[in-house]
């Protein structure tokens, strides 16, 4: 399509940006074609893969997510944070409320159910130094468990999504990833390269969710093996991936307003519940003091623990832990990057940078705090045996918790269903951007594509785990993360060169900060 033209609608009566839209599917398909097909050979490469990419590449996505950071922390207390995305006047469509749990619930509120207590406890059994089973481990555990699900990780949501949305809602361009480089390479996006990247940012996102959900569903299975038997296999997990993903089509014709806004709402009021029935059930004050004491060493070494590489130890634990974390959050930052950027019309600068980095790091703190100290408190002082059924299959963490606590088969039930109703809204939420970007940054794109593209992410996750499981879904993540990395830094060179140039050449306003002018439409483009 020439850069401007009217999209038409195809004889499947669909509306998209052809070249991305069928690209990004034909590769995807084949995907899961070749997948099926050489199941087993699959595995292996996945394995070879996954070690080439951390050993080889881990130090990129070091510097890289310590960069973004960084820079997000700058523009929170620049000249810049009084920016207001969509102008002065513009004011936020969904309230503070609803806004912060839909970043929680499509950044990561699925997994976070799955690792709380699993990665805590994996780390205190097995640390990357010193002795396991200790309290050096134990308060080590806790660290490491905040670095990967902390500032870094939603720094790198915060910038994506911040850039998108300046340049849509500031600078007229459309809603898409490719976008965010338009300083430096300007209307050649409209051509090969923008295709490329929306196509790479399609890839990133459908891999980065199906990592997700393929988590998410054995954390389920899991659930329902304690309370109804149900056989944990990957046969039984298809099918509920199947059978949830059918689910998530119910949300995707509620639409954004009715559907992820009300569920997002309904999973956040879920967790803050579980999280209070554990404060209370569990060792309150031990809780209390853990995270206070936890949350402050995780502070005090955040840099120190963010560019441990472990070259001196010679060892590989960052390869199957941190390294996968950072490659996580790359393959996801299209998905959330245009999500956030979708629901955060109004808000500052500043305000975007706290919302996004802050609310959810100290919600994850929190959370990992209470479930995490608590099986720590079970190991260190109390009966035991959550190290062993951790390692056994870390899926079966939260229940083997909670199976130790009052009112545990209803707090199990609780667990499974709010996980079912994190999977919807990842995988709406990921279908509606999938679209966006499919569509050329048509912010309401057509449902029956967001219907296509919520059962393609299922097909995914149950081809990730039928052909390889957890090193599978862990090697899908880290290579669709790479480029991502690479976009991302040359984006926030792009980004910063955009603000100079508007508050440069901007008038004042009465408030005396610039206002940014909006990118002057190209005759007959698409930024109309």
């Amino acid at each position: 399509m020439r850069p401007g033209k009217q999209k038409n609608k195809s004889k499947f009566n669909l509306v998209a940006e052809p070249i991305v839209f069928l690209i990004s599917a034909a590769l995807i398909i084949l995907f899961v074609g070749v997948t099926l097909y050489f199941q087993d050979s699959v595995r292996t490469y996945f394995v070879s893969l996954h070690t080439s990419i951390s050993k080889n590449f881990g130090w990129l996505y070091i510097i890289a997510v310590n960069v973004v950071l960084i820079y997000c922390i700058y523009l929170a207390f620049s000249k810049f944070g009084s920016i207001r995305i969509g102008g002065p006047k513009s004011k936020p469509e969904f309230s503070t409320w609803a806004w912060l749990a839909m970043l929680f619930n499509a950044g990561i509120g699925l997994v976070l159910m799955f690792y709380s207590i699993a990665e805590p406890i994996l780390h205190f059994s097995n640390p990357p130094y010193g002795e396991a089973g200790t309290i050096d481990s134990a308060k080590l555990s806790l660290r490491l468990s905040y670095l990967h699900w902390g500032f870094h990780g939603w720094a790198i949501y915060a910038f994506v999504g911040l850039a998108i949305s300046y340049f849509t809602y500031n600078k007229g361009l459309p809603m898409g990833i490719r976008w965010i480089l338009y300083p430096l390479l300007g209307n050649r996006l409209y051509g090969p390269i923008g295709h490329a990247i929306d196509i790479l940012a399609v890839l990133a996102t459908m891999f980065g969710l199906a990592t997700t959900l393929g988590l998410g569903i054995q954390h389920i299975n899991s659930g329902l093996n304690y309370l109804f038997d149900l056989q944990v296999s990957p046969g039984v997990q298809v099918a509920l991936i199947l059978l949830i993903t059918v689910l998530a089509t119910v949300s995707v014709v509620s639409g954004l307003h009715s559907g992820i806004k009300n569920l997002s709402k309904i999973a956040s009021v879920m967790a803050f519940i579980l999280m209070g029935f554990m404060l209370i059930a569990g060792p309150t004050l031990f809780i209390i003091n853990s995270i206070v004491q936890s949350t402050g060493s995780y502070i005090q070494n955040i840099f120190t623990l963010g560019t441990w590489t472990e070259v001196f130890r010679g060892t590989n634990w960052m390869q199957d832990w941190t390294i996968f974390y950072w490659g996580w959050w790359f393959a996801w930052c299209p998905f959330v990057g245009m999500f956030v950027a979708r629901i955060s019309k109004g808000r500052t600068i500043r305000e975007f940078m706290v919302g996004v980095i802050v609310g959810p790091t100290l919600a994850i703190i929190v959370w990992i705090g209470i479930f995490g100290s608590t099986a720590l408190h079970i190991e260190l002082f109390g009966s035991g045996g959550i190290t062993e059924a951790v390692n056994e299959n870390i899926a079966t963490a939260m229940y083997t918790v909670l199976e130790m606590f009052p009112l545990s088969q209803f707090s199990i039930l609780f667990v499974v269903i709010a996980g079912v109703i994190f999977f919807v809204t990842s995988s709406d939420s990921g279908s509606l951007v999938i679209d966006f970007i499919t569509t050329g940054g048509k912010l309401n794109p057509p449902v029956k594509q967001r219907i296509f593209w919520a059962l393609l992410e299922g097909v995914v996750a149950a081809t990730l785990l039928l052909g390889g499981g957890l090193i599978a879904l862990q090697t899908g993540s880290l290579l669709a993360g790479l480029p991502v990395c690479v976009l991302v830094l040359v984006a926030i060179r792009a980004f910063h060169k955009s603000l100079r140039q508007d508050l440069g050449s901007a008038s004042k306003n009465s408030n005396g900060m610039e206002t940014p002018e909006p990118v002057k439409k190209k005759e007959g483009s698409l930024m109309g």
